[in-house]
């Protein structure tokens, strides 16, 4: 993946970044768990958002919830 300003990105890309499949990332942005948007309703997701997401869960700055999906828990 190059590593471009204001890259957008795929739900597949994201998969593949986050190394998780594509299902979780998609339950990710459906609960807005994950910085994502709609276009002509497929998911996009900005790469800036992203790596700042993830900064954001290794921080300890967690939402509940959001890592038990990448952990492959589920909700209630």
């Amino acid at each position: 993946m190059k590593d471009e300003p204001g890259q957008i990105l795929t739900l597949d890309e994201v998969a593949a970044y986050l190394k998780v499949g594509k299902r979780t990332v998609y339950r990710l942005a459906a609960a807005k768990k994950i910085p994502a948007f709609k276009v002509g309703g497929i998911w996009r997701f900005s790469r800036a958002d992203i790596d700042g997401w993830i900064k954001q869960q290794s921080s300890g700055d967690q939402q509940q919830g959001g890592d038990d999906l990448l952990k492959g828990g589920r909700r209630s």
